[in-house]
């Protein structure tokens, strides 16, 4: 949904729940929406709908290792808040067929300055951690099946860490030059590429305590 962002004083920052781009259709997370959101398997849910696209409430089932039953329920709340919608194209007799109506997720800036607040705190936690879980995940996973996958992606793939002294303007400033790069190779290979595939660039930028 896995991707937001912080506004100090007008301006954008990335945060770790960031999707950019300006030709992607975003929702900005607020108090409201942001209830509807924190709980991990509605999370997951939203991500896989905006990852894989429409499916049915027994299609996610299988693919996250939930029931039916607890699908459609997470389903029809976030339709509730405008985060999915039915796609009634899609179904054939009774199916149900559903579809994430944003691409990604920015947060506003607001939440984050409500921290004071427990119930606003604990929602925003639930998400936050929810998606470090999902990047481990992606991450074991791909280390795990790695030797299935050719042998130029094998070269290709980075599990790098750094350790830079900045101040919090820097840092900012290396995290909106970090995204811009990324966003800079969207839509530079056509989907039906031979040999091409979906990456994964997870980016986490944090202070650490000196010694």
């Amino acid at each position: 949904m896995p991707e937001h962002e912080n506004t100090p004083e007008g301006e954008k920052a990335p945060r770790p729940y960031h999707l950019g781009g300006d030709d992607r259709k975003l929702h900005t997370v607020d108090a409201r929406t942001l209830r509807a959101i924190a709980h991990p398997l509605r999370i997951r849910l939203l991500n896989a709908l905006r990852e894989f696209g429409p499916a049915t409430a027994s299609k996610l089932g299988e693919r996250l290792g939930e029931s039916s039953g607890a699908t459609s329920y997470h389903l029809r709340q976030l339709a509730e808040s405008g985060l999915v919608e039915d796609a009634p194209e899609l179904g054939k007799g009774r199916e149900r067929w559903w579809r994430a109506i944003h691409d990604g997720s920015t947060f506003d800036s607001a939440l984050f300055r409500s921290h004071n607040d427990p119930e606003v705190r604990g929602a925003i936690d639930v998400v936050l951690h929810e998606t470090a879980t999902t990047h481990a995940q992606e991450l074991n996973t791909w280390l795990g099946t790695m030797d299935e996958w050719p042998e130029a992606w094998q070269e290709s793939w980075d599990l790098s860490d750094f350790k830079i002294r900045l101040t919090p303007e820097l840092a900012l400033e290396l995290s909106r030059k970090m995204h811009e790069l990324v966003e800079s190779y969207r839509g530079t290979v056509p989907e039906d590429t031979e040999g091409s595939a979906v990456v994964r660039t997870h980016l986490h930028t944090f202070p650490r305590p000196s010694e």
